[in-house]
């Protein structure tokens, strides 16, 4: 198991709970990681912060990482409006929303095959998200 993130503060955070798991800073847009290295992926709430094309491409690179039948879970915010968010507890952050079809084409275009995709309101965090778990073909 590794765990990444793009910012210190909040790999120290996780470095404070979780001493013995490697922890990586790292982007999603450029991952440090060779072909076919993990059996499965989590994206929490992490896609949504970069612009939906970019997505897009991320979503083939994660599944390149991903064994033959390997699994990938990711939540996205749901919704019409991408946009950068100028007020509650993440001003000046970009949330790209996604509807479920949009998500379902971008997902299956990036090699993924979709096992669930729902729509969940108020559940872990407030608002609209969509809840994905995809298997890699082959």
């Amino acid at each position: 198991m590794v765990g990444l993130d793009r910012t210190n503060a909040l790999l120290s955070v996780g470095r404070g709970r979780y001493p013995s798991l490697p922890l990586i800073r790292a982007d999603l847009r450029q991952l440090p990681f060779q072909q076919m290295s993990f059996d499965g992926l989590w994206a929490a709430a992490s896609l949504m912060h970069v612009p939906k094309p970019e997505a897009r491409r991320i979503l083939a690179d994660l599944c390149s990482l991903i064994r033959p039948g390997g699994l990938f879970a990711a939540t996205v915010t749901h919704g019409v409006k991408s946009r950068i968010v100028t007020n509650g507890w993440v001003p000046g952050r970009y949330f790209a929303r996604w509807r479920k079809e949009e998500l379902a084409r971008a997902v299956r275009g990036a090699g993924w095959t979709i096992l669930e995709l729902k729509v969940v309101t108020n559940r872990e965090r407030k608002g609209r998200w969509l809840i994905l778990l995809a298997r890699k073909q082959g």
